[in-house]
């Protein structure tokens, strides 16, 4: 895995550790659950494209 694949999936995995930990602390935010689909969805196609 290339480097900068390798970035993008760590800020994946991170942006889900701070949604989730936000979720559970002050309450569910609908905006914040699309951006990271968004972003898992770029992550998925970019290792794909990279394959």
């Amino acid at each position: 895995m290339p480097g900068s694949t390798k970035a993008m999936t760590v800020c994946t995995v991170g942006g889900l550790v701070m949604v989730t930990a936000y979720t559970v602390a002050l309450g569910s935010n609908g905006w914040l659950w699309f951006s990271w689909v968004v972003l898992g969805l770029l992550t998925v196609g970019v290792v794909l494209a990279r394959s």
